[in-house]
């Protein structure tokens, strides 16, 4: 297997372009994962970890833009934990400090697992993900990215640079349930914000479809969004539970997450 380090991301985007079967790595908590325990092995791999353009995040106008390279850690802190505060919260319940300080936003993006925590946040603020390539820039509504079971719209040539969002300002909040309260795979995941400025009530969930998905009632309807929430989620039945409680546990989040926002 052959290991390109890239410095720069116009370097990154050649180096895709002329390996297009190569895997792009960052904090490596998923693809070192897959590949320990008998995934595909690539060709080349792509080692983004010193492209500085992906790190960090910024203000542009009323929106937040998260480089692909941010990290749990940095999710969690202040300024940025006021302006997601859902986003700040899932960070929190992803794996030990160790997983906290090397996985990123971005490869919670690439990886498209249905139980991803920091999907549902993302999506219940609109967020966009920004897709380059030597080709140039696109952004698609985080919905349209997420195509299936770890399938996105990328295309073979690009990389997830970036999330941008418009904070709410709304309450919000993020809760899930699983065997344990840390380093687990969620057997679901909810994300709940009150928008009063568009009066809506937006809830996302995770681990109970082929994507994790966004529901949006009325405020004025707010009293229907856990039936809403659990008519739109179509779970499985796996090891780590049926599809009945995964419906039923959706339903009982969804009242408690509508709760805690409403309180303020």
């Amino acid at each position: 297997m052959e290991v390109f380090t890239p410095r720069t991301l116009d370097e990154a985007l050649r180096i895709k372009a002329e390996n297009p079967d190569a895997r792009f790595i960052q904090g490596g908590t998923d693809v070192m994962v897959e590949l320990t325990f008998g995934g595909e092995r690539p060709r080349a791999m792509v080692n983004l970890a010193e492209v500085g353009e992906l790190r960090g995040w910024s203000r542009e106008g009323d929106a937040v833009r998260l480089g692909a390279g941010l990290t749990y850690t940095e999710a969690m802190a202040a300024p940025l934990a006021e302006l997601a505060p859902a986003l700040a919260e899932a960070s929190r319940t992803v794996g030990s400090p160790q997983i906290r300080n090397r996985g990123t936003i971005g490869g919670n993006l690439g990886t498209a697992s249905p139980a991803g925590d920091a999907l549902p946040p993302l999506l219940v603020e609109r967020a966009e993900v920004e897709l380059a390539s030597v080709r140039g820039v696109r952004a698609l509504p985080l919905e349209e990215f997420l195509v299936g079971v770890k399938r996105t719209a990328l295309e073979p040539d690009e990389l997830v640079t970036a999330v941008r969002l418009t904070p709410s300002g709304g309450a919000q909040t993020f809760m899930k349930v699983g065997p344990r309260n840390a380093m687990v795979i969620a057997i679901c995941s909810l994300a709940v914000v009150v928008d009063t400025e568009k009066g809506e009530v937006r809830a996302a969930f995770g681990s109970a479809a082929v994507t994790a998905r966004c529901v949006t009632v009325p405020l004025a309807e707010a009293g229907e969004l856990t039936e809403r929430v659990a008519e739109a989620a179509a779970p499985i039945d796996d090891v780590r539970a049926t599809a009945a409680y995964r419906r039923h546990a959706l339903r009982v989040l969804a009242g408690r997450a509508l709760d805690r926002c409403l309180r303020g």
